[in-house]
């Protein structure tokens, strides 16, 4: 909704809007734009008139704001669908979908097309590294957008990709997610199914071919041609990446090199993301070496294993993952750089992590890290100690005690990976104070 926001900023409308604890960078984003927040969900609001409300899905009935304009039948729409009536409905849209890499494919995406100068729209949950902002309008036939599979609205339940009506569309990966809303993985299934069968015949679906799940979403039917990627050794005749022996990226069609560049990005992950989002600009009509030259210049995304602070003798790293899965390639590509032990520090916040879904595989996910910190999140009926057993993990109930652990177990050399996808109580601010003073 920030970045919907923005849009709309650039689009020359007057914006405000209403929220809950907005952190950083998205707090900071708003205030340059000149989008003014306000604090609650009050009616007092109203007297703004506002000709549009564009409602997010946090929103909720009972909101005091939301009586009130259903009361007086004010006019509103969703997020999703004001993006599409007023920004997509004339432009080339890439959508990046999946449970994870979202956010880092479609920034990826956004440059390339960016660097081949084409000036692209994008709205991205995450502030790129190469962008001074999460969206912008852009001003060519391109728009590339992270189409999540979360819900819409509290009016309109399907998922907000389905708004988009894209032409090339990326499936990263599926997993089950959003247990507050999907009831098991043929859920998001069929969300999935139904954008398959918007898409045009003419466009292209940029598939991840090593994951299964894809697969048998590709086999329920697609009527588009469908590009395959993988990391995986043999790729027959689809597209592959790997790390050359210098650490550099290459792609290869079948087992013939078509291209390298330079990469300094650690994980397994970030080579797919890289691939998929080469793929769909190529697809667009981006030169494949043009895409890669690009590829060389991406600068990542801030909390996406962002250095937070690097001491002389130990580095801090922010990273965004909060389901097993993302939390496990976190931890993998922070391996890769590490030269002493690696810590890791870890707020259970998402609303499918609170729920217990996944407390079964929250210690294989952490099983890279030789220490563990994590935060027992309040008003839940599982206990993390229950489930992260050992004198290297430790389940505390406030950042300071985190924090107070960490610098005493800290040595030179080590890497400390911050995983959460919130504000974690200010832990990085506290971090930051502690281990730079040292």
């Amino acid at each position: 909704m920030g970045g919907i926001a923005a849009i709309a900023r650039e689009a020359g409308f007057k914006v405000t809007g209403s929220d809950r604890q907005v952190y950083p960078p998205m707090s900071d984003q708003l205030r340059d734009l000149g989008v003014d927040v306000i604090e609650g969900f009050d009616i007092d609001q109203l007297e703004l008139k506002p000709d549009l409300f564009v409602i997010g899905n946090v929103m909720t009935r009972g909101m005091p704001i939301i009586e009130e304009i259903l009361d007086r039948k004010l006019p509103f729409c969703s997020g999703p669908a004001w993006l599409y009536d007023y920004v997509l409905k004339d432009r080339h849209v890439i959508a990046v979908s999946g449970t994870h890499g979202k956010t880092t494919t479609t920034s990826m995406a956004a440059w390339l097309l960016e660097h081949a100068g084409l000036n692209p729209g994008y709205l991205i949950g995450g502030v790129p590294a190469n962008f001074d902002v999460s969206a912008r309008l852009g001003s060519s036939p391109y728009f590339v957008i992270e189409a999540d599979e979360y819900d819409t609205a509290f009016f309109d339940k399907q998922s907000k990709f389905l708004h988009y009506r894209p032409d090339t569309l990326v499936i990263n990966n599926i997993e089950f997610d959003h247990a507050d809303i999907f009831k098991d993985l043929d859920a998001i299934f069929w969300q999935f199914h139904q954008l398959l069968r918007m898409l045009p015949g003419k466009g292209r679906v940029i598939a991840n071919g090593n994951d299964a799940n894809v697969s048998t979403l590709l086999d329920k039917g697609c009527w588009t041609q469908v590009e395959s990627f993988t990391s995986a050794q043999s790729a027959a005749d689809g597209w592959r990446v790997a790390r050359g022996d210098r650490g550099q990226l290459e792609v290869y069609q079948g087992d013939e090199l078509q291209g390298e560049c330079y990469w300094p990005h650690p994980g397994e992950h970030n080579l797919e993301n890289a691939l998929a989002a080469l793929l769909a600009c190529h697809a667009a009509g981006v030169d494949l070496q043009e895409c890669l030259t690009g590829l060389g210049t991406f600068n990542g995304v801030k909390r996406r294993m962002e250095l937070l602070v690097d001491s002389g003798d130990i580095r801090i790293y922010d990273d965004f993952a909060h389901h097993p899965t993302a939390i496990k390639r976190a931890l993998a590509g922070a391996r890769e750089i590490c030269d002493g032990r690696l810590l890791a520090v870890l707020e259970p916040r998402s609303n499918t992590m609170k729920m217990g879904v996944h407390q079964g595989t929250l210690a294989d996910s952490l099983s890279a890290a030789d220490e563990v910190w994590a935060l027992q999140p309040e008003g839940i009926d599982w206990d993390l100690s229950e489930q992260l057993s050992g004198d290297h993990m430790h389940v505390e109930h406030d950042v300071e005690a985190i924090v107070a652990g960490a610098r005493a177990a800290a040595q030179a050399g080590d890497v400390i990976v911050i995983m959460s996808n919130g504000g974690f109580q200010g832990i990085y601010g506290l971090f930051a104070a502690e281990f730079s003073a040292s």
